[in-house]
């Protein structure tokens, strides 16, 4: 495989953060962050490459112990962060609407960048209003793409808990692979799956969420975090917040030496896969658009179709936190 090797990479990273955003020096003015030990998301999904190309760039900020932590049996990332085992992590922007919801103890620090999802369908299904009355394969319900497919049905008027017939695959492969086998008609595919499926030519794209609106202009995935976590360690947040937004810009301006990282850490094993998905994500989406609009967006859809209950002004105003990313907006000139 081309390129340099890891210790070299590592070296590089650290610097290249500093050089992209043109801040030498700033986080060494600011006081030490209050906890040395930071715990963040893992799940095998490339799309989350920035908060793994971030981990020596988090040590850089003042962490000691970064540890990524995979959530046990069927614990989710919700559970997890609200038990206090997750400090920060990447998850769905749809997914964490009923959460947040649901009362959860978390609170959304930024959006990282869109895309992510393609809607896959079969002979039968050429777009999401053929989706009606049709079955789709998900994990479980309340799972990111359950949640993020009853946004999709729900823009275009299909009731998601009436209208669709789930059918469960309890894990991502056992998913993908009841669409192959025909059993559904149609698959909400998490990078790298849709490079899967294109190689094995199965199915075709109905929606790709990285070019097609609305779901183009929203952010996919957010970065969340354990609520006491801010508000007792404020400044290992911020900090924590600038390792991942430099992680991303990383990731958008150097592909190919994110995707190295990534195969050499064991987050993929396909070099060429992992290059092709960092080169397709807009990982420069945090420094544009408002992820304000995209937790209303979805609260909109959900609430539609009684998914959740809350007002979305009401559900944004206390299950977020912009004060950090405004901070960090201005901070690295975005």
């Amino acid at each position: 495989m081309p390129g340099c090797s890891r210790r070299e990479f590592l070296a590089r990273s650290s610097a290249l953060g500093a050089a992209i955003l043109g801040v030498p020096g700033v986080a060494s003015a600011e006081p030490p962050p209050e906890t040395l030990k930071i715990r963040l998301y893992h799940a095998p999904t490339i799309c989350l490459a920035p908060q793994y190309v971030a981990e020596e760039l988090l040590r850089a900020e003042g962490f000691t112990d970064v540890e990524y932590t995979t959530p046990e049996g069927t614990a989710t990332i919700a559970d997890e962060m609200a038990e206090g085992r997750i400090d920060i992590g990447q998850k769905t922007a749809a997914y964490v609407v009923p959460v947040l919801d649901a009362g959860v103890p978390i609170v959304v620090l930024a959006g990282v960048h869109a895309g992510c999802y393609e809607l896959f369908g079969n002979d039968k299904v050429r777009n999401v209003r053929d989706l009606r009355g049709k079955s789709v394969a998900i994990s479980a319900f309340g799972t990111s793409e359950h949640i993020f497919l009853s946004s999709m049905v729900a823009y275009v008027g299909i009731d998601p808990r009436k209208e669709i017939n789930w059918v469960f695959g309890k894990t991502l492969p056992a998913t993908m692979q009841i669409f192959v086998e025909g059993k559904a008609d149609a698959f909400l595919a998490f990078a790298p799956q849709p490079q899967d499926l294109r190689t094995k030519k199965i199915g075709h794209v109905i929606v790709d969420t990285t070019h097609d609106r609305p779901w183009a202009q929203y952010f996919c995935c957010v970065l969340t975090a354990n609520r006491d976590f801010t508000t007792k360690y404020p400044v290992a947040t911020k900090r924590a917040l600038r390792a991942i937004l430099k992680a991303a810009d990383i990731c958008a301006q150097e592909p190919d030496r994110a995707a190295r990282y990534l195969v050499a850490k064991g987050y993929e094993l396909r070099y060429e896969t992992a290059l092709e998905i960092l080169k397709t994500l807009p990982y420069g989406r945090w420094r544009e658009a408002d992820p304000e609009d995209t937790l209303r967006f979805h609260a909109l859809r959900l609430r539609e179709v009684g998914m959740i209950k809350s007002d979305p002004k009401k559900l944004i105003a206390q299950g977020t936190d912009w004060r950090f990313l405004n901070a960090l907006k201005r901070e690295l000139k975005a």
